[in-house]
Formats: C-alpha cells, sequence, structure tokens
C-alpha cells in the first residue's frame, strides 16, 4: 500500500510539473511582490483633501491644511469627485459640502476631519486603534487580498484541471481497473496542492510583510491559508468529476471569479454593509484570512465545525462520485 501511495504522489506530482503548476505559483510571486513593493506601497493619496470657501475671512483659526476656494462653485467643482470635503463658511453657520461616496462610516468619517481642520484647536480624545504604520496596513491588506484571490480562483482551477488532464490521458480509465481506492487517488492530490499553496502563502507573507513581521501572523495564517485551500481544491474536483467538458468549468470559473468573489473584497475592504453578506461562506473564509494577517482571533468554534463539516462532506461527495465515474469508465 506504501508503494501505491509513493506511486500516486509520484503520478500527481509529474502532471503538476506537466502543466508547469509551479512556474505559474513562481511568476505569480513574483507579480504580486513587485506589485505591493514597487507600486501599491509608494501610493500616498492624500486623506480627504478639504476646500474652504469663506469670502468674509471670519474662519480665521482654520487649519492651513484646508485649501482656500475663491468661489463656491470653485469649491463645489473640486469636491465633485466623491472623495474631497468642502466647508462653506458665506453664512453664519459653516456648512459641510460634499458628494456622498455610498458609504455612511466613509461620509463621516470626511465629515469629521473637515470640521477638525476647521477648529484645530479644539479638544479631542484620540484613541490608538493599533500599532500598524500605514505603509504596513497597506501591506497587510494587499497581501490578504492577493493571497485570497490565489487561493480561491487560482485554487479552484488548479487540482480540477489535473484531472481533467486524467480524462484526456485515459488515466481514469486505468485506476478503475486498480485496486486503487478513490480516497488515496483524491487524498494524493490534494496533499501535493495543498502543500504548494502553503509554501506559496509563506513565501508571499514572508517577502512581502518581511521576516519579522511575516513570521508573528505566519502560523495563523497559515492556518486560515490551510482551509481556504482545501475547501476551493475541494470544490474544484468536486466541478471536474461532475462535469464531462472544460467549457463547462471554465464557465464556473468566470461565475466564481467574478461575481462570487467581488462582493466579498467589496464588503471586506470597502465597508460596504450588505446584510446578506454574512450567509456569504467566502465573506467568512476571507474575514478569517484577514483577521490572521492582522494578529486579531477568527471566529469561534462554530466556524472550525462548519469548516470541518464543510471539508468531510466535500472529499466524502467526490469519492463517491469519483467511485461512480470509475464504474463507467470501466
Amino acid at each position: 500500500m506504501r508503494y501505491v501511495v509513493f506511486s500516486l504522489l509520484k503520478k500527481d506530482f509529474r502532471l503538476m510539473l506537466a502543466s508547469k503548476f509551479f512556474l505559474l505559483a513562481l511568476g505569480s510571486l513574483i507579480l504580486y511582490s513587485c506589485y505591493i513593493n514597487l507600486v501599491y506601497v509608494r501610493l500616498d493619496q492624500e486623506i480627504y483633501p478639504v476646500y474652504l470657501y469663506d469670502p468674509m475671512g471670519v474662519q480665521s483659526t482654520a487649519s492651513s491644511a484646508a485649501i482656500r476656494s475663491e468661489s463656491a462653485e470653485q469649491m463645489h467643482q473640486a469636491c465633485s469627485d466623491g472623495y474631497s470635503v468642502g466647508i462653506d463658511a458665506s453664512g453664519r453657520v459653516p456648512r459641510i459640502y460634499m458628494v456622498s461616496s455610498g458609504i455612511r462610516r466613509t461620509d463621516n468619517s470626511r465629515a469629521a476631519y473637515a470640521v477638525s481642520l476647521l477648529f484645530p484647536d479644539s479638544e479631542t480624545k484620540t484613541v490608538v486603534i493599533g500599532t500598524n504604520t500605514k505603509e504596513m496596513k497597506n501591506r497587510r491588506e494587499i497581501t490578504c487580498e492577493f493571497l485570497f484571490f490565489e487561493l480561491s480562483a487560482v485554487g479552484f482551477l488548479g487540482l480540477a484541471s489535473t484531472l481533467f488532464k486524467e480524462k484526456q490521458m485515459g488515466v481514469i480509465l486505468v485506476h478503475s481497473t486498480l485496486p486503487v481506492s478513490q480516497t488515496y487517488i483524491v487524498l494524493s492530490k490534494l496533499v501535493l496542492f495543498l502543500a504548494a499553496d502553503l509554501i506559496f502563502a509563506a513565501l508571499l507573507t514572508l517577502v512581502n510583510l518581511g521576516v519579522s513581521q511575516g513570521l508573528s501572523v505566519l502560523p495563523a495564517v497559515m492556518i486560515q491559508a490551510g482551509i481556504l485551500s482545501v475547501v476551493m481544491a475541494l470544490t474544484g474536483f468536486f466541478c471536474a468529476v461532475c462535469l464531462q467538458g472544460f467549457r463547462q468549468f471554465s464557465l464556473l470559473y468566470l461565475i466564481l471569479a467574478v461575481f462570487v468573489t467581488t462582493p466579498v473584497f467589496l464588503a471586506g475592504q470597502t465597508g460596504i454593509s450588505w446584510k446578506w453578506i454574512r450567509y456569504h461562506p467566502m465573506y467568512h473564509l476571507f474575514m478569517a484570512l484577514k483577521n490572521a494577517y492582522f494578529g486579531m482571533k477568527p471566529a469561534g468554534n462554530i466556524y472550525y465545525a462548519v469548516c470541518a463539516a464543510a471539508v468531510l462532506s466535500l472529499f466524502m461527495l467526490i469519492c463517491r462520485t469519483l467511485k461512480h465515474e470509475m464504474a463507467k469508465e470501466g
């Protein structure tokens, strides 16, 4: 039995080499890292430019960070981008002018920042909510996003692609005539892809967060990356077993990449409030991975119990469906 397991691992490893899987993973690692270090962390967008229209000059205590506007039209035009904030001080009471971003929490922050520039000497209570610098916060967020995309979309495609290749080569027919359990066939593929994803996650984290910061969050990241990798790999493998052609599978891949993961990014990163997002399973996987990068505790035992039940159910379903396919081939 050991020889059978070793032979399956050797065969699946050769399939991964033949499909250029490791080369593509290395290319993704280099591309993501170059973008993070050479482009993303250098994007220094100013925080909410504030334009002040004060024709009477009564706001003499306003901060110098507020940009003076010569007319109300000039202020309105500057604030039409949905990011800048205007203060109309032409009346007795200053009024905030801005185009809503669509997110109430963001709009409140913009208004509060504008008011703070109008009255810079007023006493405010500041609470420190984290120790990350702006650059490190950006590094953690973008690294989490890239890793989530790689493990969800690419992980969904990777393991399934080997099965389609085996179908074309007639390997499924050969397996149906051998005394090999479907459990070992699925496990051999899953172990190799899981190991590859964990190595990718570790390298992506250490390269872009730095060794010291990366090692501090790596254990938690590896746990969440492992859960996400197994869930997506089994989901893609199950779809590949059920579908006969790669075109049908490509349509599912497109739906996953565009319509399933996009709402997760919008809700998790932009602060958009959707009540229904709590029922989206990918959202909880993404937030668990994000919390791991920021050193926060993920969901409790219920989260891990649901993940374990999902993995076990998918694994048993795949073994049963693969056995049925082998019976048809044999």
